[in-house]
């Protein structure tokens, strides 16, 4: 099989991991990034080094651009590695560029992704056939202390990966399985939205610690912020999650079982199991509810969580309370600005419509 031609959206951590990851394999590799010293610091070294990590070695990249255009032209599968918060601008950025047989695969979607970025595209006027698919999580634990460097701390031994429609999931992974075995096949993308874990442990916690968080004193986020209270809190989010998940077909991991798989990290409750992560251990609490874990998540992760509920006739009631309080606290209107409903193109659908949207990608 002719090796594919990879497009990196995005020169970030995650994104200068996998552009840099992918060159090692050998892989034709093009990375497209907002930040200009960046792409002059890639260009002139010709790729990106590693340094600190589980992946040694020099990551040879074809080229890093600013130009959308010059990245997703000629690449087989277009891979977007950046903040759900920049999705949607990145879809409308390539709509003009994309043509038939490409993919576009969200690194991670967070929760509902494909569907924002295929109703951007769809009202960009976008008509190339091309396929959306995600993946539950990021594949890495990565940093970039500067432009150029990667550091990759951890690669995940399985992820779940689904394409929209569904009925080219197999399709995209005999893409995505020449460079990485561990990714298989979820139901459809509202099995990797469901299991975007993040919408419980990060807006949550994060929110119920605001006394901590402005308190100027360091923590630790996991094993100090997640208490039996909030633990159980989340806990019993979680297994609305789960149950939400029946409606749609969908048999989901709850959040502990989660954590034995991923981490093998065992626990009667989720602060047992969070502390028996040592992948935790230098993880800082925040200073400032100012961050990705609210701003992110609670938009991005949490609204369209609620949102899929209301689809279903089931009201999300511990999720909509840190909506709530998260609007409260931060003076923001996540609701309103987030994935809700219309931003996903899945206004006025009922459960049986949704499925029929993301098996075949045809909506009634």
């Amino acid at each position: 099989m002719k090796k594919p031609v990879w497009a990196v959206i995005g020169g970030g951590n995650g994104g200068q991991a996998m552009a840099a990851h992918l060159g090692t394999m050998g892989f034709q590799v093009r990375i497209y990034d907002v930040k200009k010293e960046n792409v002059e610091v890639i260009n002139k070294q010709g790729g990106i080094e590693f340094e600190d990590g589980v992946v040694d070695g020099f990551g040879k990249v074809e080229f890093a651009t600013m130009d959308m255009g010059k990245a997703v032209v000629g690449a087989d599968i277009v891979v977007i590695v950046a903040p759900a918060l920049y999705h949607k601008d990145i879809a409308t950025k390539m709509a003009s560029h994309l043509v038939d047989g490409q993919f576009v695969f969200i690194h991670p979607g967070a929760t509902c992704g494909s569907l924002e970025v295929r109703k951007v595209l769809d009202d960009e006027g976008c008509k190339a056939d091309i396929v959306i698919g995600e993946a539950m999580s990021l594949l890495y634990a990565a940093r970039s202390p500067r432009f150029g460097v990667a550091s990759i701390l951890g690669i995940k031994e399985e992820l779940m990966v689904a394409a929209m429609p569904s009925n080219k999931t197999k399709e995209m992974l005999e893409i995505l399985n020449q460079a990485f075995p561990q990714m298989y096949a979820g139901e459809n993308v509202l099995e990797t939205s469901f299991e975007n874990l993040n919408c419980m442990v990060h807006p949550g916690p994060s929110l119920l610690n605001v006394a901590q968080i402005e308190s100027g004193r360091d923590w630790k986020y996991y094993y100090d912020g997640i208490t039996p209270s909030i633990g159980a809190y989340v806990e019993k989010m979680d297994a609305a999650r789960v149950e939400l998940g029946k409606k749609y077909n969908l048999k989901l991991t709850n959040i502990l079982d989660w954590y034995v798989k991923l981490y093998s990290a065992k626990g009667q409750t989720l602060t047992e199991a969070v502390n028996n992560t040592k992948a935790y251990a230098d993880i800082s609490g925040q200073k400032t509810l100012r961050t990705r874990y609210i701003l992110e998540d609670v938009p991005m992760s949490l609204v369209p969580l609620a949102e899929l509920g209301k689809v279903a006739g089931v009201r999300q009631d511990m999720v909509e309370t840190m909506i709530d309080l998260g609007e409260f606290l931060m003076g923001e209107e996540f609701r309103k600005n987030g994935r809700n409903a219309a931003a996903l193109g899945i206004e006025g659908m009922n459960v049986e419509e949704l499925l029929q949207y993301v098996t075949t990608g045809k909506k009634n």
